[in-house]
Protein backbone atom coordinates (compact mmCIF):
# COMPACT_ATOMS: atom_id res chain seq x y z
CA UNK A 1 0.00 0.00 0.00
CA UNK A 2 1.10 3.30 -0.84
CA UNK A 3 0.96 6.70 1.32
CA UNK A 4 -1.16 8.45 -1.02
CA UNK A 5 -3.85 5.14 -0.50
CA UNK A 6 -3.59 5.58 3.34
CA UNK A 7 -4.15 8.89 2.75
CA UNK A 8 -7.09 8.33 0.77
CA UNK A 9 -8.96 5.66 2.95
CA UNK A 10 -8.28 7.86 5.84
CA UNK A 11 -10.36 10.85 4.26
CA UNK A 12 -12.96 7.99 2.70
CA UNK A 13 -13.85 6.26 5.80
CA UNK A 14 -12.90 9.09 8.34
CA UNK A 15 -10.44 8.00 10.23
CA UNK A 16 -9.79 10.16 13.30
CA UNK A 17 -7.09 7.98 14.74
CA UNK A 18 -4.35 5.95 14.57
CA UNK A 19 -2.47 3.48 16.48
CA UNK A 20 1.15 2.98 15.57
CA UNK A 21 1.96 -0.88 16.75
CA UNK A 22 5.33 -3.39 17.73
CA UNK A 23 6.19 -5.83 19.69
CA UNK A 24 8.58 -6.26 22.33
CA UNK A 25 10.81 -9.27 22.68
CA UNK A 26 8.22 -11.23 24.39
CA UNK A 27 6.18 -10.87 21.64
CA UNK A 28 3.32 -8.59 23.43
CA UNK A 29 1.49 -6.13 21.03
CA UNK A 30 2.22 -2.70 22.06
CA UNK A 31 0.83 0.58 20.66
CA UNK A 32 0.74 4.57 20.77
CA UNK A 33 -2.50 6.30 19.51
CA UNK A 34 -2.56 9.30 17.89
CA UNK A 35 -5.47 11.51 16.80
CA UNK A 36 -5.39 12.81 12.86
CA UNK A 37 -3.26 15.49 13.15
CA UNK A 38 -0.58 13.72 13.63
CA UNK A 39 -0.41 11.19 11.06
CA UNK A 40 1.25 12.91 8.32
CA UNK A 41 3.78 12.79 10.90
CA UNK A 42 3.66 9.30 11.77
CA UNK A 43 3.71 8.00 8.10
CA UNK A 44 7.09 9.96 7.98
CA UNK A 45 8.36 8.14 11.20
CA UNK A 46 8.90 10.57 13.39
CA UNK A 47 6.85 9.75 15.98
CA UNK A 48 9.26 9.22 19.01
CA UNK A 49 8.73 6.79 22.62
CA UNK A 50 10.13 6.16 25.55
CA UNK A 51 12.60 2.59 24.68
CA UNK A 52 13.47 2.06 28.31
CA UNK A 53 9.76 1.51 29.31
CA UNK A 54 9.11 -1.59 27.19
CA UNK A 55 10.71 -4.70 28.97
CA UNK A 56 14.00 -5.82 27.21
CA UNK A 57 14.56 -2.73 25.12
CA UNK A 58 16.75 0.08 26.45
CA UNK A 59 18.53 1.63 29.46
CA UNK A 60 16.94 4.95 30.47
CA UNK A 61 19.95 7.31 29.00
CA UNK A 62 19.28 5.80 25.28
CA UNK A 63 15.53 5.66 25.53
CA UNK A 64 14.69 8.20 22.88
CA UNK A 65 12.85 5.52 19.77
CA UNK A 66 11.34 6.11 16.65
CA UNK A 67 8.64 4.47 14.88
CA UNK A 68 9.09 3.48 11.15
CA UNK A 69 5.65 2.40 9.70
CA UNK A 70 4.95 -0.50 7.22
CA UNK A 71 2.93 0.67 5.09
CA UNK A 72 1.40 -3.06 3.65
CA UNK A 73 0.07 -3.35 7.32
CA UNK A 74 -2.40 -0.66 7.37
CA UNK A 75 -5.57 -1.65 8.20
CA UNK A 76 -8.76 0.10 9.59
CA UNK A 77 -10.15 -1.42 12.44
CA UNK A 78 -13.94 -2.07 12.04
CA UNK A 79 -14.83 -2.68 15.85
CA UNK A 80 -13.44 0.83 16.59
CA UNK A 81 -15.97 2.52 13.95
CA UNK A 82 -18.16 4.72 16.53
CA UNK A 83 -21.01 6.91 15.33
CA UNK A 84 -19.00 6.99 11.85
CA UNK A 85 -15.43 7.99 13.33
CA UNK A 86 -13.17 5.28 12.40
CA UNK A 87 -9.82 4.14 13.79
CA UNK A 88 -6.82 2.58 12.10
CA UNK A 89 -3.66 0.91 12.82
CA UNK A 90 0.00 -0.07 11.29
CA UNK A 91 2.60 -1.86 12.28
CA UNK A 92 6.46 -0.47 13.13
CA UNK A 93 9.80 -1.07 12.73
CA UNK A 94 11.88 0.14 16.16
CA UNK A 95 14.38 2.95 14.92
CA UNK A 96 17.07 4.66 17.14
CA UNK A 97 17.54 7.90 17.37
CA UNK A 98 20.47 7.94 15.27
CA UNK A 99 18.33 6.61 12.30
CA UNK A 100 19.58 2.93 12.58
CA UNK A 101 17.30 -0.09 12.56
CA UNK A 102 16.91 -1.29 16.41
CA UNK A 103 18.67 -4.59 16.82
CA UNK A 104 15.89 -4.93 19.71
CA UNK A 105 13.24 -4.89 17.16
CA UNK A 106 12.12 -8.41 16.94
CA UNK A 107 11.04 -7.50 13.57
CA UNK A 108 13.73 -5.88 12.61
CA UNK A 109 16.02 -8.97 13.69
CA UNK A 110 13.49 -10.98 11.75
CA UNK A 111 14.13 -9.25 8.29
CA UNK A 112 17.66 -9.72 8.72
CA UNK A 113 17.94 -13.39 9.14
CA UNK A 114 15.28 -13.33 5.61
CA UNK A 115 18.30 -11.23 3.98
CA UNK A 116 20.52 -13.73 5.02
CA UNK A 117 18.41 -16.56 3.53
CA UNK A 118 17.50 -14.24 0.74
CA UNK A 119 21.38 -14.52 0.14
CA UNK A 120 21.58 -17.96 -0.26
CA UNK A 121 18.58 -17.67 -3.01
CA UNK A 122 15.87 -18.75 -0.36
CA UNK A 123 12.10 -17.03 0.42
CA UNK A 124 10.30 -18.12 3.27
CA UNK A 125 6.46 -18.78 3.47
CA UNK A 126 4.58 -19.58 7.00
CA UNK A 127 1.24 -20.07 7.85
CA UNK A 128 0.37 -20.65 11.93
CA UNK A 129 -2.38 -22.35 13.54
CA UNK A 130 -2.80 -20.92 16.56
CA UNK A 131 -5.23 -22.68 18.97
CA UNK A 132 -6.83 -21.00 21.72
CA UNK A 133 -9.54 -21.21 24.39
CA UNK A 134 -12.47 -18.95 24.89
CA UNK A 135 -13.78 -18.70 29.17
CA UNK A 136 -16.20 -17.59 30.95
CA UNK A 137 -15.02 -14.82 33.01
CA UNK A 138 -15.69 -14.18 36.96
CA UNK A 139 -18.02 -11.75 39.02
CA UNK A 140 -15.24 -9.24 39.12
CA UNK A 141 -14.65 -9.54 35.67
CA UNK A 142 -11.13 -11.38 36.25
CA UNK A 143 -10.94 -14.67 33.98
CA UNK A 144 -12.09 -18.33 35.10
CA UNK A 145 -11.26 -21.34 33.58
CA UNK A 146 -15.09 -22.64 33.24
CA UNK A 147 -16.11 -23.05 29.31
CA UNK A 148 -18.76 -21.53 28.10
CA UNK A 149 -19.33 -24.82 25.70
CA UNK A 150 -18.97 -28.91 25.90
CA UNK A 151 -17.88 -29.06 22.21
CA UNK A 152 -15.79 -31.29 21.13
CA UNK A 153 -13.82 -32.14 17.69
CA UNK A 154 -15.35 -30.48 14.58
CA UNK A 155 -18.91 -30.67 16.99
CA UNK A 156 -21.46 -28.77 15.58
CA UNK A 157 -24.27 -25.77 17.21
CA UNK A 158 -25.52 -26.10 19.68
CA UNK A 159 -22.73 -28.10 21.37
CA UNK A 160 -20.62 -25.11 20.14
CA UNK A 161 -21.91 -22.68 21.72
CA UNK A 162 -19.02 -20.10 21.06
CA UNK A 163 -19.66 -20.09 17.18
CA UNK A 164 -21.59 -16.94 16.92
CA UNK A 165 -18.09 -15.26 18.82
CA UNK A 166 -16.25 -17.33 16.67
CA UNK A 167 -17.97 -16.45 13.53
CA UNK A 168 -17.77 -12.31 14.31
CA UNK A 169 -14.04 -13.14 14.91
CA UNK A 170 -13.84 -14.48 11.27
CA UNK A 171 -15.47 -11.84 9.73
CA UNK A 172 -13.28 -8.84 11.45
CA UNK A 173 -10.38 -10.51 10.48
CA UNK A 174 -11.79 -11.15 6.77
CA UNK A 175 -12.41 -7.17 6.80
CA UNK A 176 -9.32 -6.94 7.72
CA UNK A 177 -7.57 -8.70 4.70
CA UNK A 178 -7.29 -12.01 5.93
CA UNK A 179 -8.07 -15.08 3.67
CA UNK A 180 -9.45 -17.74 5.80
CA UNK A 181 -9.68 -20.90 5.39
CA UNK A 182 -11.36 -23.01 7.93
CA UNK A 183 -12.62 -22.74 11.38
CA UNK A 184 -13.50 -25.25 13.76
CA UNK A 185 -14.14 -26.28 17.58
CA UNK A 186 -10.82 -28.44 18.91
CA UNK A 187 -10.61 -31.38 21.01
CA UNK A 188 -10.95 -29.82 24.41
CA UNK A 189 -13.95 -28.09 25.52
CA UNK A 190 -13.42 -24.56 24.86
CA UNK A 191 -10.63 -24.73 22.62
CA UNK A 192 -11.15 -23.21 19.12
CA UNK A 193 -8.77 -22.92 15.85
CA UNK A 194 -9.14 -20.73 12.77
CA UNK A 195 -7.15 -20.58 9.77
CA UNK A 196 -5.96 -18.51 7.73
CA UNK A 197 -3.97 -18.35 4.45
CA UNK A 198 0.00 -18.68 4.77
CA UNK A 199 2.10 -15.23 3.45
CA UNK A 200 5.87 -14.53 3.41
CA UNK A 201 7.37 -15.00 6.93
CA UNK A 202 7.35 -11.31 7.58
CA UNK A 203 3.87 -10.71 6.83
CA UNK A 204 2.62 -13.93 8.44
CA UNK A 205 4.53 -12.95 12.04
CA UNK A 206 2.20 -9.80 11.28
CA UNK A 207 -1.01 -11.22 10.97
CA UNK A 208 -0.51 -13.53 13.98
CA UNK A 209 0.26 -10.84 15.94
CA UNK A 210 -3.12 -9.36 14.47
CA UNK A 211 -4.83 -12.59 14.69
CA UNK A 212 -4.56 -12.68 18.33
CA UNK A 213 -5.22 -9.00 19.15
CA UNK A 214 -8.58 -9.90 17.16
CA UNK A 215 -9.54 -12.94 18.98
CA UNK A 216 -9.31 -11.71 22.29
CA UNK A 217 -10.91 -8.05 21.30
CA UNK A 218 -13.85 -9.95 19.69
CA UNK A 219 -13.91 -12.26 23.04
CA UNK A 220 -14.21 -9.40 24.97
CA UNK A 221 -17.01 -7.93 23.25
CA UNK A 222 -19.06 -11.56 24.51
CA UNK A 223 -18.44 -11.30 27.40
CA UNK A 224 -15.73 -14.50 27.25
CA UNK A 225 -11.77 -14.09 28.02
CA UNK A 226 -9.87 -15.81 24.97
CA UNK A 227 -6.51 -17.04 26.00
CA UNK A 228 -3.57 -18.71 24.10
CA UNK A 229 -1.93 -19.86 27.00
CA UNK A 230 -0.37 -23.12 26.22
CA UNK A 231 -2.18 -25.59 29.20
CA UNK A 232 -4.59 -23.84 30.97
CA UNK A 233 -6.48 -26.67 31.94
CA UNK A 234 -4.61 -29.85 33.65
CA UNK A 235 -5.81 -33.16 32.45
CA UNK A 236 -6.88 -32.12 28.71
CA UNK A 237 -5.32 -30.95 25.37
CA UNK A 238 -3.18 -27.70 25.54
CA UNK A 239 -3.59 -24.98 23.05
CA UNK A 240 -0.60 -25.35 20.02
CA UNK A 241 0.83 -23.34 17.07
CA UNK A 242 1.83 -25.93 14.17
CA UNK A 243 3.63 -23.50 12.23
CA UNK A 244 4.13 -24.64 8.45
CA UNK A 245 7.12 -23.49 6.73
CA UNK A 246 8.27 -23.46 2.82
CA UNK A 247 11.39 -22.49 1.38
CA UNK A 248 11.04 -20.79 -2.12
CA UNK A 249 13.65 -20.20 -4.76
CA UNK A 250 14.30 -16.68 -6.04
CA UNK A 251 12.26 -18.00 -9.13
CA UNK A 252 9.22 -18.70 -7.72
CA UNK A 253 9.10 -22.33 -7.35
CA UNK A 254 8.73 -24.20 -4.34
CA UNK A 255 12.46 -25.70 -3.30
CA UNK A 256 11.67 -28.34 -1.17
CA UNK A 257 9.55 -29.96 -4.08
CA UNK A 258 11.58 -32.85 -6.13
CA UNK A 259 9.03 -35.12 -8.93
CA UNK A 260 11.69 -37.53 -8.71
CA UNK A 261 11.98 -38.46 -5.34
CA UNK A 262 9.70 -40.94 -3.34
CA UNK A 263 8.10 -38.44 -1.15
CA UNK A 264 8.34 -36.00 -4.23
CA UNK A 265 11.23 -34.13 -1.29
CA UNK A 266 13.70 -32.09 -3.03
CA UNK A 267 17.42 -32.69 -1.09
CA UNK A 268 17.15 -28.95 0.54
CA UNK A 269 13.97 -30.03 1.86
CA UNK A 270 15.93 -32.65 3.59
CA UNK A 271 18.69 -30.42 4.80
CA UNK A 272 16.09 -27.94 6.40
CA UNK A 273 14.32 -31.24 8.11
CA UNK A 274 17.81 -32.14 9.61
CA UNK A 275 18.38 -28.53 10.83
CA UNK A 276 15.10 -28.57 12.25
CA UNK A 277 15.61 -31.80 14.32
CA UNK A 278 18.92 -30.92 14.76
CA UNK A 279 18.50 -27.28 16.65
CA UNK A 280 15.13 -28.58 17.89
CA UNK A 281 16.17 -28.34 21.74
CA UNK A 282 18.04 -24.78 21.55
CA UNK A 283 15.22 -23.22 19.70
CA UNK A 284 12.66 -24.39 22.00
CA UNK A 285 12.89 -21.63 24.39
CA UNK A 286 11.93 -19.69 22.03
CA UNK A 287 9.34 -21.62 20.43
CA UNK A 288 7.51 -22.80 24.12
CA UNK A 289 8.67 -19.54 25.61
CA UNK A 290 6.66 -19.72 28.84
CA UNK A 291 6.71 -22.20 32.01
CA UNK A 292 3.72 -23.52 31.43
CA UNK A 293 4.80 -24.33 27.89
CA UNK A 294 6.45 -27.33 29.17
CA UNK A 295 3.19 -28.84 30.43
CA UNK A 296 1.67 -28.82 27.11
CA UNK A 297 5.01 -31.21 26.00
CA UNK A 298 3.81 -34.06 27.71
CA UNK A 299 3.00 -37.14 26.33
CA UNK A 300 -0.43 -38.01 25.84
CA UNK A 301 -2.12 -34.96 24.59
CA UNK A 302 -0.59 -35.02 20.48
CA UNK A 303 1.85 -32.34 21.40
CA UNK A 304 5.56 -33.73 20.05
CA UNK A 305 7.95 -34.58 22.80
CA UNK A 306 10.06 -35.97 20.47
CA UNK A 307 12.88 -34.33 17.76
CA UNK A 308 11.82 -36.82 14.72
CA UNK A 309 10.24 -36.11 11.52
CA UNK A 310 7.84 -38.02 9.32
CA UNK A 311 5.59 -37.72 6.50
CA UNK A 312 2.01 -38.72 7.94
CA UNK A 313 3.19 -39.46 11.93
CA UNK A 314 1.42 -36.67 14.13
CA UNK A 315 3.56 -37.58 17.12
CA UNK A 316 6.74 -36.48 15.56
CA UNK A 317 7.78 -32.99 15.64
CA UNK A 318 8.02 -32.20 11.87
CA UNK A 319 5.59 -33.48 9.64
CA UNK A 320 5.16 -33.45 6.26
CA UNK A 321 1.62 -32.58 5.13
CA UNK A 322 0.20 -34.55 2.17
CA UNK A 323 -0.04 -31.82 -0.70
CA UNK A 324 2.72 -31.48 -2.92
CA UNK A 325 4.29 -29.22 -6.28
CA UNK A 326 3.48 -25.52 -4.51
CA UNK A 327 2.13 -26.48 -1.49
CA UNK A 328 5.28 -29.12 -0.36
CA UNK A 329 5.80 -27.46 2.99
CA UNK A 330 7.39 -28.80 6.45
CA UNK A 331 5.09 -28.34 9.22
CA UNK A 332 6.91 -27.94 12.91
CA UNK A 333 4.12 -28.99 15.82
CA UNK A 334 5.79 -27.83 18.92
CA UNK A 335 5.72 -23.95 19.01
CA UNK A 336 2.59 -22.51 20.96
CA UNK A 337 0.53 -19.52 20.24
CA UNK A 338 2.68 -17.31 23.43
CA UNK A 339 6.06 -17.60 21.05
CA UNK A 340 7.06 -14.28 19.42
CA UNK A 341 6.28 -15.47 15.78
CA UNK A 342 9.10 -12.60 14.50
CA UNK A 343 11.97 -14.67 16.78
CA UNK A 344 9.79 -18.37 16.67
CA UNK A 345 10.26 -17.88 12.93
CA UNK A 346 13.45 -16.54 12.68
CA UNK A 347 14.90 -19.18 15.06
CA UNK A 348 13.32 -22.03 12.61
CA UNK A 349 14.53 -20.47 9.44
CA UNK A 350 17.96 -20.04 10.66
CA UNK A 351 17.77 -23.85 11.98
CA UNK A 352 16.85 -24.80 8.87
CA UNK A 353 19.45 -22.71 6.89
CA UNK A 354 22.15 -24.31 8.84
CA UNK A 355 21.30 -28.13 7.56
CA UNK A 356 21.25 -25.91 4.28
CA UNK A 357 24.83 -24.65 4.85
CA UNK A 358 26.70 -28.14 6.31
CA UNK A 359 24.51 -30.43 3.91
CA UNK A 360 23.24 -32.36 7.06
CA UNK A 361 21.54 -35.31 6.20
CA UNK A 362 17.60 -36.00 7.45
CA UNK A 363 17.41 -39.27 9.60
CA UNK A 364 15.21 -41.95 8.41
CA UNK A 365 11.59 -40.64 9.14
CA UNK A 366 9.39 -42.48 12.03
CA UNK A 367 6.38 -43.40 11.05
CA UNK A 368 5.32 -45.70 13.70
CA UNK A 369 3.50 -44.07 17.35
CA UNK A 370 6.81 -42.25 18.85
CA UNK A 371 4.75 -42.42 22.53
CA UNK A 372 4.62 -46.37 22.12
CA UNK A 373 8.25 -46.61 21.86
CA UNK A 374 10.63 -47.60 24.11
CA UNK A 375 14.23 -45.61 25.13
CA UNK A 376 16.17 -48.28 23.55
CA UNK A 377 13.97 -47.89 20.32
CA UNK A 378 14.11 -44.26 20.41
CA UNK A 379 17.72 -44.31 20.69
CA UNK A 380 18.36 -47.14 17.80
CA UNK A 381 16.21 -44.76 16.01
CA UNK A 382 18.48 -41.20 17.20
CA UNK A 383 15.04 -39.59 18.87
CA UNK A 384 16.30 -36.99 20.79
CA UNK A 385 13.63 -35.37 23.38
CA UNK A 386 12.66 -31.77 23.54
CA UNK A 387 13.39 -30.04 26.94
CA UNK A 388 10.77 -30.88 29.93
CA UNK A 389 11.01 -27.22 31.09
CA UNK A 390 11.76 -24.12 30.38
CA UNK A 391 14.91 -23.98 32.72
CA UNK A 392 16.33 -26.94 30.46
CA UNK A 393 15.22 -25.50 27.20
CA UNK A 394 17.33 -21.61 28.16
CA UNK A 395 20.16 -23.67 29.55
CA UNK A 396 19.91 -25.52 25.47
CA UNK A 397 18.96 -21.89 24.04
CA UNK A 398 22.23 -20.56 25.81
CA UNK A 399 24.31 -23.65 24.44
CA UNK A 400 23.08 -23.48 20.54
CA UNK A 401 25.73 -22.66 18.11
CA UNK A 402 23.31 -20.46 16.28
CA UNK A 403 20.86 -18.99 18.81
CA UNK A 404 23.04 -15.80 19.60
CA UNK A 405 23.39 -15.41 15.89
CA UNK A 406 20.31 -15.61 15.02
CA UNK A 407 18.64 -13.51 17.47
CA UNK A 408 21.36 -11.15 17.54
CA UNK A 409 23.35 -10.00 20.71
CA UNK A 410 20.68 -7.57 22.20
CA UNK A 411 17.63 -10.00 22.17
CA UNK A 412 19.38 -13.07 22.95
CA UNK A 413 20.99 -11.52 26.23
CA UNK A 414 17.80 -9.82 27.29
CA UNK A 415 15.75 -13.02 26.24
CA UNK A 416 18.11 -15.46 28.65
CA UNK A 417 17.63 -12.82 31.82
CA UNK A 418 14.23 -12.49 31.28
CA UNK A 419 13.68 -16.31 31.06
CA UNK A 420 16.31 -17.54 33.96
CA UNK A 421 14.28 -14.93 36.23
CA UNK A 422 10.88 -16.38 35.00
CA UNK A 423 11.71 -19.69 35.93
CA UNK A 424 13.18 -18.99 39.64
CA UNK A 425 10.21 -16.95 40.10
CA UNK A 426 8.36 -20.12 39.40
CA UNK A 427 10.96 -22.29 41.65
CA UNK A 428 10.53 -20.49 44.32
CA UNK A 429 6.86 -19.88 44.36
CA UNK A 430 4.60 -22.17 46.80
CA UNK A 431 1.88 -23.51 44.40
CA UNK A 432 -1.58 -24.29 45.61
CA UNK A 433 -0.64 -27.99 44.64
CA UNK A 434 2.06 -28.03 47.37
CA UNK A 435 -0.32 -26.95 49.80
CA UNK A 436 -2.92 -29.54 48.97
CA UNK A 437 -0.34 -32.52 48.96
CA UNK A 438 1.53 -31.48 52.09
CA UNK A 439 0.18 -29.02 54.34
CA UNK A 440 -2.23 -31.61 56.20
CA UNK A 441 0.56 -34.37 56.24
CA UNK A 442 3.53 -33.11 57.31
Amino acid sequence: MTREEIMKTIEEQNIRYFRLQFVDIFGLMKNVALPLSQVEKALDGDIMFDGSSIDGFVRINESDMYLKPDYDTFTVLPWRNKSGIAAARIICDVYKSNGKPFEGCPRVNLKRILSSARDMGFTMNVGTEAEFFLFKKKEDGSPSTETNDVAGYFSLDPEDTANDCRREIIETLEFMGFEIEASHHEVAEGQHEINFKYADALAAADNTVTFKWVVKTIAKNYGLHATFMPKPIFGINGSGMHTNQSLFNLDGTNAFFDESDKLQLSEVAYQYIAGALKNARGFAAVTNPLVNSYKRLVPGYEAPVYAAWSASNRSALVRIPAARGMSTRTEIRCPDPTCNPYLAFAMMLNSGLDGIKNKLSAPSPVDKDIFEMSDEQMSAEGITVLPASLKEAVDELKANPIAKETLGEHIFEKYIVAKTQEWDDFRTYVSQWELDNYLAIY
